[in-house]
């Protein structure tokens, strides 16, 4: 007991420690402050809008703000559902692995596209490589939504008084690039040189002690560990 008592004090004092420029760099992004990560990514930031054709630096009221909200939401919650109940159609499945069935597909998707990431299924012999990709993305894109509405909400209440309350997509990119990208980069990489599978290949098959063979899945673990 009393050596767990450091161990929880330490975890605070690490978590205020990071929190604290964590905080500040974010208030930079958002601010649309200069960051050292912006001539990495800015380039990518106006491919992203040429691409989609969005224009940034347009404002927008609380109601289109909202509707993009839901607009992405719904999107991907269609391609999350077309996947997961066809992913022995898609590439990328080397075990063979079987389709969701509607019910525990539409509970996945909902799942993850609230960022609960609720995970009914068995794991890496319930979901093919493509259609853990898919949920790493949701992971990344629910994240990134709710954190740009979360900018859109203190936009507001800094202002107090306006019909305008900046551009959501550009808050969302910005969210996925300057923020999620580099902290997912650093823990899925420490996940991997500390020996969590990172591969597409299929199960591995492995000799116990007992002299018996077990084929163990494996997968992109330790990048959709990191997101």
């Amino acid at each position: 007991m009393n050596s767990e008592i450091p161990g929880v004090l330490l975890m605070y004092v690490l978590v205020v420690a990071f929190a604290i420029p964590l905080g500040r760099y974010i208030g930079k992004v958002f601010n649309y402050e200069s960051t050292w990560l912006d001539k990495l990514f800015n380039p990518l930031d106006q491919l992203f809008f040429k691409l989609s054709g969005i224009d940034p630096s347009k404002e927008m009221t609380w109601q289109q703000h909202l509707t993009a909200l839901l607009t992405i939401n719904v999107v991907w919650f269609i391609l999350a559902m077309l996947v997961l109940t066809n992913m022995e159609w898609f590439p990328l499945n080397p075990d063979g692995n079987p389709d969701m069935s509607g019910d525990l597909a539409f509970n996945t998707a909902v799942s993850f596209v609230t960022n609960t990431n609720l995970q009914h299924y068995s794991g890496e012999t319930g979901l093919s490589y493509f259609g853990q990709l898919i949920l790493m993305l949701w992971q990344f894109i629910s994240a990134a939504t709710g954190i740009a509405i979360c900018a859109v909400v203190f936009i507001a209440m800094k202002e107090r008084t306006t019909d305008t309350l900046g551009n959501f997509y550009s808050l969302f990119v910005r969210s996925s690039t300057r923020i999620l990208f580099p902290l997912a980069l650093v823990v899925a990489t420490l996940l991997a040189f500390n020996g969590t599978p990172m591969t597409l290949e299929g199960k591995d098959t492995i000799t116990t002690l007992e002299g018996q063979e077990q084929h163990i899945s494996r997968g992109p673990v330790a990048a959709f560990c990191g997101y």
